[in-house]
């Protein structure tokens, strides 16, 4: 199982956590230190959808409109802190965000 976020991401620490609890193998991929190759960006676009673009994010507030119109694949590779965290993969499936729902599917 993979977590792609930010080491400095509440989310992300919370999923890292309440994974390891259940004693599940997680590898953490820090996308500051090691960011995703447009492939991979374009990978969790295609099986996450437009959701991926964190809007809500200080760094989407501080994009202009004309940055904001761009191509989603464009911004996440130019500014990885605009992709929702977390991401986790497991089981060849991709997951967005840590809520109830993601935890239920992956306790199993």
């Amino acid at each position: 199982m993979i977590i792609y976020g930010l080491k400095t991401c509440d989310s992300c620490r919370k999923a890292k956590s309440a994974l390891e609890r259940m004693g599940k193998a997680v590898d953490f991929h820090d996308m500051r230190d090691d960011p995703l190759s447009r492939e991979e960006l374009a990978r969790f676009l295609t099986a996450l959808g437009p959701d991926l673009v964190n809007r809500r994010s200080t760094t989407w507030r501080g994009l202009d409109e004309a940055a904001r119109a761009g191509d989603p694949l464009d911004l996440l590779e130019a500014h990885p802190t605009l992709m929702k965290r977390p991401v986790i993969e497991a089981g060849g499936q991709l997951h967005l965000g840590w809520n109830a729902k993601t935890e239920a599917a992956l306790a199993g």
